[in-house]
């Protein structure tokens, strides 16, 4: 087993799983490894006047807290890799000693004269300063602090400053709500984002902590929110239990179903899941794939994999078009429990390896999929603290030097598909980001085909892009939106800030940008799989380009006419996926939800232009204000054939009531 593929012992507390008595059929699980990498710390304070007769002693080094940079290593970084690491301070004076009697003495030499500082005050709040981060020394509060949760105050003159100068535009974001400005409708707003007010006008508008209403409708009314369930979508408990507390690891492998049908499975998810979210090497993966079907000792086997396994098939089987919705779903769901059970087996929850975190990758996906929201976003916080520990989030050349270059391009994938389920979901449900903190490096993803197996250059470009969008997301979207704060407070912010997405847009390969329907129609008869990663790539651009342009503040009006050209790029990729691809458009809900919000936001701009009288004759003669109601209609239309049947969607149902309301 390579050093990649080696558990992790997290040290929560005793072994096994938490809470589950009388299970057995968990030995042969070995390889586990405690905490390493904390231990030597050393402070290295140099005296600088060893000559002098009686030299200063050096303060007491203090660990900062970003010093503290992880608290978890990987079983490779104990090799004299140390992530607490104490600074010696400069010493104060010429370094004599307070008690020092010094006579002068005439000297033709003219003393070195000492470097006068830079007279400039310090703006950004202490907590940065002392932690050396980037302050948007935002009032009250930064952004910095608001994620550490730390206090943040300004120096006194910092403060005096900004009361002068608030006035005038000098693009800084301000984390304290702004003042409420009559919109164009003449109302007040709510919420400083035009794509997330469409659906408030006649309902209930729920808010606080669960997330925005918008984001998270569903099959329920907005105006009965209920605690036992905070997205009002998938009820019951996701994973149904058919297991027993004796059966152990072997009852779970004694349910996977004949090999033929399993390489059915797997590649139906190679056809339709890889290439959306490339986690998993399938060369490697096949090489353990025969290896597993040749053992003979079910206690021999790795409990993860056969969680990523079943993980993959329930996947799959949501794919799969032969059979009908109510039979693929609970064979789905059921390959789904087993998968559960076994990662339970593998004592998940205080034991992390590279198959444990992919198989819960794809779990959250799963989720999500089967119309568990709710659960989806639960189960991705375990896996983002499982990913912090296990260090995935570090540089691979510090926690795991000693590995090869393919595995710590396998880690660094990982990392970007944890951190691309985070902001997604963080962006369609509105909800503060999670991952945040990491030093893993984008440029480090390099394209040496000796790194990355049966990887294709199309396929590192399309991570390399999806990680390059989700890092500016989370900096500059996902943060300000789960606090309903503007996400541009002035106009030269919001320029620049469509300025970098369009910069990490042109970085895209031209097979990615340069296309049309008629041209990735064609595309799609020799290459589908460019074609959903182009499709899922575009879809994800114009629709974060899309609330940039849509936000507004008392100083920066909603640009209407950007609004709905991102709109429209953005829906336009799910209208296509429709056409080429009906079965996995009607599969994954990150799309169709996506492109409900869209036509969701294209209405609530129509519904206010329509109300100004400035704008009235404009609406009805612009041929963007046509073609976007043409964009709710063909939304509707779509909706309609998800709902229609005896297996027709809920939630395609609740869709198009809501979006009628804006024809």
């Amino acid at each position: 087993m390579s050093s990649s593929q080696r558990p992790t012992d997290l040290s929560y507390g005793s072994g096994g799983h938490p809470g589950i008595s009388g299970i057995s059929g968990i030995s042969g699980i070995s390889g586990i490894s405690g905490i390493s990498g904390i231990s030597g710390i050393s402070t290295n304070l140099n005296d600088t006047n060893s000559n002098s007769t009686n030299s200063a002693l050096s303060p007491i080094a203090i660990l900062t807290p970003t010093s503290a940079s992880t608290l978890y290593a990987s079983p490779d970084s104990a090799n004299g890799q140390h992530f607490f690491g104490a600074k010696s301070e400069p010493e104060d004076g010429d370094g004599a000693g307070s008690g020092d009697s010094v006579t002068a003495i005439p000297s033709f030499t003219e003393p070195l004269k000492k470097k006068q500082k830079r007279n400039k005050p310090t703006l950004s709040c202490y907590e940065c300063v002392e932690r050396k981060t980037k302050c948007d020394r935002g009032r009250p509060h930064c952004l910095a602090c608001i994620k550490r949760q730390t206090e943040c105050k300004y120096a006194h003159v910092a403060n005096l400053l900004e009361e002068t100068s608030r006035s005038a535009t000098n693009g800084r974001r301000m984390t304290k709500p702004p003042k409420k400005k009559v919109t164009m409708s003449g109302m007040k707003p709510s919420i400083p984002n035009i794509a997330e007010r469409g659906i408030l006008t006649g309902r209930a508008a729920i808010r606080g902590s669960v997330a925005l209403s918008t984001g998270l409708l569903s099959n329920v009314s907005l105006s009965r929110p209920t605690a036992s369930n905070v997205f009002g979508i998938g009820s019951e408990h996701p994973f149904a239990n058919y297991w027993t507390c004796e059966g152990g690891l072997p009852e779970v492998i004694g349910v996977l179903p004949e090999k033929l049908q399993a390489d059915i499975l797997l590649s139906q998810y190679y056809e339709c899941v890889d290439p959306v979210y490339p986690i998993i090497d399938r060369h490697n993966f096949y090489l353990e794939y025969e290896h597993f079907w040749s053992l003979r000792d079910p206690e021999k086997t790795d409990a993860a994999f056969v969680g990523l396994l079943f993980t993959m098939m329930a996947l799959g089987t949501q794919f799969v078009s032969t059979t009908n919705p109510k039979d693929r779903k609970q064979t789905s769901e059921f390959y789904a429990s087993a998968g559960n059970q076994a990662l339970r087996m593998f004592s998940y929850l205080n034991t992390a390896s590279l198959h444990s975190v992919q198989a819960m990758v794809l779990v959250g996906y799963f989720l999500i999929n089967d119309n568990h929201a709710s659960d989806g976003w639960a189960f991705s916080g375990l896996l983002l603290r499982q990913a912090y520990a296990m260090g995935l989030h570090r540089d691979p050349n510090i926690v795991t030097p000693n590995a090869s270059e393919f595995e710590k391009q396998q880690r660094r994938k990982l990392w970007q598909a944890v951190l691309v389920q985070d902001t997604f979901l963080t962006v369609l449900l509105s909800l503060p980001p999670n991952a945040t903190h990491t030093d893993v490096k984008v440029e480090d993803f390099h394209d040496d085909p000796a790194s990355f197996g049966d990887s294709s250059p199309t396929d590192i470009a399309y991570i390399r892009g999806s990680w390059m969008l989700a890092n500016l997301v989370q900096e500059t979207i996902s943060s300000p939106r789960s606090l309903d704060v503007p996400i541009c407070s002035t106009q030269r912010q919001k320029s620049k800030l469509v300025a970098d997405f369009r910069a990490v847009y042109r970085s895209f390969p031209d097979v990615f940008r340069s296309w049309d329907q008629e041209s990735i129609a064609q595309l799609a008869c020799s290459n589908k799989r460019v074609v959903r990663q182009t499709l899922f790539l575009s879809s994800n651009y114009y629709h974060n380009l899309m609330l940039v342009h849509a936000s507004e503040s008392p100083d920066v009006p909603v640009n209407v006419r950007a609004t709905l050209e991102a709109a429209h790029e953005a829906i336009t990729s799910f209208f296509v996926l429709f056409t080429l691809f009906d079965t996995e458009a009607r599969v994954w809900w990150v799309f169709h939800h996506r492109a409900f919000l869209e036509a969701l936001c294209i209405g609530g701009v129509l519904r206010e232009a329509g109300r100004d009288p400035a704008t009235a004759d404009q609406f009805l003669r612009d041929p963007l204000f046509a073609r976007a109601k043409a964009d709710i209609t063909r939304m509707v239309q779509i909706m309609k054939i998800m709902a229609d049947g005896e297996y027709g969607s809920d939630d395609a149902r609740t869709r198009v009531a809501v979006l009628s309301e804006f024809l």
